[in-house]
């Protein structure tokens, strides 16, 4: 826990302060607050819900809105509601049809015969709506440029982004997923990266601050998207924000409500020569930004008092640690062309090089910028564009970062997986492959692979599909590169085995420097067999085959490692979650409008604040109705953590017959309570009752052990129309050695059964019958990943047997259950060419030999490539 400031420490900061003529009222509040907050720790009092709680915080906010209507609120919890059932009603109402569909329900002859609800119009609902009491309000303001004009007004919806912080921050839901100071985690004797606290820039940041002070990191995200073609083609770029405080897992779910959204910035048209267009658009985002966030650098610098979840008052920094975006977004906020790169030195002619080049410096990018504007007038757009060229620059001479402590675009523009590796993979590599084994062939080793259940299967194959998602490219990973064996020559095959292998590795949730090798290594390897892809001719543009790796997203793979030593894991900085939060916050939002361009803007300020106040309303009055307090107690986890939803935790604890109420993300079915363990409990079975055939086996995670993933279902269905050969899983076994010791073996699923007897009888089951078996046919390994360091793979055969007039048998026996350590998947080794009477429903009983697949999933991957023997 942190610690709490002496008195005579807050004492001189709030007299610093009051020397720079800030906000006096607000220092002396959080003064008071703290002195009396110490001083109810030391004679162990309560603390009630006064006005000396800092503003901002959860309990504040109700405290002060109920004072308001304490009559009334003593009688009935949901005022200015009847009950909780109109309260309901009335959220539903505004959340779902329109005003005008709002009016005519309430008209309707059913309520004749029925009792009428409170509110007897959409506007006097929508007023309710309006009154309730909400952390920060929405605002617009008008945003001009002297001398260039636009073809419509500009006007920017925001937030105040410290106002937002503080909220975040203090928000009682977060009480049990949040962290106040860096830390060092060692496991076997190495240092690992895991979240933000735990890397070197928190360390760093932190031995720059007052001692006792809190770091708050603030994670900014952005994209753009068109809104609507209606009022005047809108499209908007938004801002969001979250904390790095928070635990990974909590900032990942878009409906944890980890992030906010704190602008829309209309990307406006001026009426200038195109050439100049993106010029003065860029530099209208940069001005926005530093409006949204000019308290968070004032914070940075000279820190700020904000409440906890637990309602201590902490003096607080907010650094900025990450800016999550695409590469043109990166570009535009590092300031830099299209020929550079917006974290290192390198420029176009070094993207394919292989080299990591010293990092570019948002001192160096400013002291270039200034140079410039020296000889040249910024807002000369002619001039200085060709200035600014010629240094690798953008035209911006103003970037929002440039006053804020310790941010570096070098730093905070982190590597994102989506659209550094995974579009990345789909852009590039994909399209090596295809021009170098042909869509045909490509689409027919993709269409008879054996489908199992929870991994998807292209039909269709892979190469008519113009549009892909990023989960669509990454099931391609999967299996591309045990698909192309025997197709593509060993080199190509290696090049691209290696930048699999570096995707994989660079999602890891936790690294350690070992890790940080093996996937530098990889990215090595990949430079040391790409010749073979400019070999086989696959590099292609528009004017034909290129011999260069001139790819910008190539490049920003080498920063990679720096990236997580200074920040931590990748994965807390992916762009899935800001592509998500668009069409939670943009899609959903813009429809609810009338598409009025006189008063669009307000109606989106409107629903946005109705939105927020109702989401904190429904919060408040499932906790005061039931008498449980707003402050969530710290609580350590003593069960199986299976998934995290910090509302649910809550609410489960205190209130659980409410469980239900709170939306969002569901535990993960926990077979380790009540399933059948194996051995090393590492694996739980339920097995389902007939007539499904088949098992669910969920594992620990190979990375964390305290978190369980979703379960994988083993299928061993009998022969039928579908599949003529049956439909059976493949799994991965312990099974005992002639020798005594415990091997693995790959076995097919044909039977699960469970022996019984009956109630009549006397007779006992001896142990080892007490579990379901499992009839199992069995396959030998043949090769290991040395053998054919092009795939990574091991490579398996069945087992035959020979009878007595030389036929054969598959070999098979008779398992336990528990003796199943993994369900893995196998793809047949097609050769050079797919047998066309061969689909998916039979492929995996008409080939005998086949590649163990390690890149099924990330814990596939770890298990096969640190842990299996």
């Amino acid at each position: 826990m942190h610690s709490l400031w002496s008195l005579k420490d807050l004492a001189l900061q709030a007299s610093a302060k009051l020397t720079r003529k800030e906000d006096c009222s607000a220092i002396w509040l959080a003064l008071a607050n703290a002195i009396y907050l110490l001083a109810a720790r030391i004679t162990s009092a309560t603390i009630p819900n006064s006005t000396w709680i800092a503003r901002f915080s959860f309990i504040d906010i109700f405290y002060h809105w109920s004072l308001s209507s304490s009559s009334w609120r003593k009688k009935n919890t949901y005022y200015p509601f009847h009950d909780e059932g109109e309260w309901e009603l009335g959220r539903f109402l505004v959340e779902n049809p329109t005003q005008t569909q709002i009016d005519k329900f309430l008209k309707l002859k059913w309520f004749h015969t029925h009792p009428r609800p409170s509110f007897t119009s959409k506007d006097q609902l929508l007023d309710w709506i309006n009154a309730l009491p909400s952390f920060v309000p929405w605002k617009v303001s008008n945003i001009e440029f002297t001398g260039y004009k636009t073809t419509y007004p500009v006007q920017l919806i925001w937030h105040d982004a410290l106002d937002v912080i503080k909220q975040l921050f203090s928000d009682p839901i977060f009480a049990n997923h949040i962290t106040f100071q860096p830390h060092v985690v060692n496991t076997r004797g190495q240092c690992e990266y895991g979240d933000y606290m735990s890397a070197d820039m928190a360390w760093k940041i932190q031995d720059h601050l007052p001692v006792g002070a809190t770091q708050v990191p603030i994670i900014l995200g952005s994209d753009k998207m068109p809104v609507t073609r209606i009022t005047g083609g809108l499209e908007m770029h938004l801002l969001f924000i979250t904390i790095g405080n928070l635990d990974s897992e909590v900032r990942s779910k878009a409906t944890l409500r980890a992030w906010c959204c704190i602008a829309y910035m209309p990307i406006a048209k001026f009426r200038v020569h195109p050439d100049y267009q993106g010029i003065l658009q860029a530099h209208l985002w940069h001005k926005c930004v530093d409006l949204v966030c000019a308290n968070l650098k004032i914070a940075a610098k000279d820190g700020c008092f904000m409440p906890d979840p637990s309602q201590y008052i902490c003096y607080v920094f907010t650094p900025l640690v990450a800016h999550i975006c695409d590469l043109p977004e990166a570009m535009m906020i590092a300031a830099v062309s299209k020929s550079a790169s917006p974290i290192t030195m390198a420029t176009q002619a070094n993207f394919g090089d292989g080299v990591l080049y010293p990092p570019r410096t948002g001192h160096h990018m400013l002291q270039v910028i200034y140079e410039i504007s020296k000889e040249v007038d910024p807002w000369d757009l002619d001039k200085f564009q060709k200035a600014a060229k010629a240094a690798h620059l953008s035209r911006v001479h103003m970037p929002y970062w440039s006053n804020w402590m310790f941010a570096c675009p070098s730093v905070f523009l982190a590597g994102k997986i989506l659209h550094t590796c995974i579009k990345f993979f789909a852009d590039h590599p994909l399209n090596w492959v295809k021009e170098t084994v042909g869509k045909h062939e490509l689409d027919a080793h993709f269409m008879v692979q054996y489908k199992q259940v929870g991994t998807c299967h292209f039909t269709k194959g892979i190469t008519h599909v113009n549009q892909m998602t990023g989960r669509e490219h990454r099931d391609i990973q999967c299996t591309i590169v045990a698909s192309i064996a025997g197709v593509a020559a060993p080199r190509f095959i290696r090049s691209i085995c290696a930048l699999i292998e570096f995707i994989y590795l660079a999602q890891n949730p936790v690294h350690s420097p070992d890790s940080l090798h093996s996937m530098v290594q990889a990215l090595s390897d990949f430079h040391a067999f790409k010749d073979a892809i400019i070999d086989a001719e696959a590099r292609r543009g528009k004017k034909g085959v290129k011999e260069d790796f001139f790819i910008p997203k190539l490049e920003l793979l080498q920063s990679f490692r720096g990236t997580v030593e200074r920040l931590g894991m990748l994965m807390q900085f992916s762009a899935d979650m800001t592509e998500r939060l668009l069409i939670t916050h943009c899609k959903h939002l813009f429809k609810r409008t009338n598409r009025r361009s006189t008063d669009f803007m307000e109606q989106c300020v409107r629903i946005l604040n109705r939105q927020e106040s109702m989401e904190l309303f429904n919060l408040y009055v499932l906790f005061y109705s039931r008498g449980a307090s707003l402050i969530n107690a710290i609580h350590i986890e003593d069960e199986e953590v299976t998934t995290i939803n910090p509302a649910l935790s809550w609410v489960s604890r205190v209130l659980p017959d409410e469980a239900h109420s709170v939306h969002g993300p569901q535990p993960v079915w926990n077979h380790f309570l009540k399933g059948i363990l194996s051995e090393d409990a590492l694996t739980a079975f339920h097995l389902t009752s007939k007539p499904d055939f088949n098992a669910l086996t969920p594992l620990h995670s190979a990375f964390q052990s305290r978190v369980i993933m979703p379960s994988r279902v083993v299928q061993a269905y009998p022969p039928s129309d579908a599949f003529p050969l049956g439909n059976c899983d493949t799994v991965l076994i312990n099974v005992m050695g002639d020798d005594g010791q415990t091997t693995s073996c790959v076995a097919q699923v044909r039977l699960i059964f469970e022996p019984k007897i009956p109630r009549a009888s006397n007779l006992v089951l001896p142990t080892f019958l007490s579990n379901p078996l499992l009839y199992v046919q069995f396959f030998h390994f043949v090769t290991n990943p040395n053998d054919r360091p092009e795939l990574a793979m091991w490579t398996v055969e069945r087992t035959y047997m020979i009878g007595q007039h030389g036929e054969h048998y598959r070999c098979g026996g008779v398992v336990s259950l528990t003796d199943v350590t993994h369900a893995v998947e196998l793809i047949p080794e097609y050769g050079n060419k797919v047998d066309e009477k061969i689909s998916s429903a039979t492929s995996l009983e008409s080939y005998d030999r086949f590649f163990l697949n390690s890149f099924t999933d990330k814990e596939s991957y770890h298990t096969f490539s640190t842990e299996f023997t």
